[in-house]
């Protein structure tokens, strides 16, 4: 192979490496926060902890939305205190005050980012794309506990408060509901997320 050639394969290669990697960054970053809890990101659980402390912390819980989102979005109650390992069970208020379905997805963090990882949630209306028809308004749950090795980890333990921060964010309508709204069947319904 002609220097010339060598050159271009190199270049190439390279090119097509880095393009992998800018390609496969944001799903291990996405993999890589899951699996520490870094910059906020909870864990999940099917069930909550087997160990219950005396010792509580504080939950805050925050809510914003996109700018484009018309939904009204907040927490029914901002503030609740829970020992450390008891399973809480917080609610989200959303309405839809517009005359249009429109369906929203949730994105979530919480701080200090050191208790993330210690956060963990056994169900949650983050978990699924949720739909609002026109005027309705629902209440979404979210059950978590705090893990009890937060009291042994060097950076978390002096934890006092955690904040549990959702932006709601709109997303195309899935493919039965757009459905719905071509043919004209929307209503007006108020309902409990489960």
């Amino acid at each position: 192979m002609d220097p010339k050639t060598k050159t271009v394969v190199q270049l190439v290669s390279v090119v097509l490496v880095m393009g992998a990697l800018a390609w496969a960054s944001v799903p291990f970053y996405r993999w890589f926060c899951q699996v520490t809890g870094f910059g906020g990101v909870t864990t999940t659980a099917d069930s909550g902890s087997d160990e219950i402390l005396e010792q509580t912390i504080k939950v805050r819980f925050d809510a914003s939305k996109a700018r484009d989102m018309p939904w009204e979005f907040e927490p029914v109650e901002r503030e609740m205190e829970v020992r450390i390992g008891e399973t809480g069970l917080a609610f989200y208020r959303a309405t839809n005050p517009t005359n249009r379905a429109v369906a929203g997805q949730a994105s979530y963090n919480v701080t200090p980012y050191e208790a993330g990882n210690f956060f963990v949630k056994i169900a949650c209306f983050c978990f699924d794309e949720q739909v609002l028809q026109p005027g309705e308004s629902v209440l979404m749950p979210v059950s978590f506990y705090v893990d009890p090795e937060i009291v042994t980890d060097r950076d978390a333990q002096y934890t006092n408060t955690i904040t549990l921060s959702y932006t709601f964010y709109e997303i195309d309508l899935p493919e039965t509901q757009a459905a719905l709204v071509r043919d004209g069947e929307t209503g007006e319904n108020e309902k409990n997320v489960n």
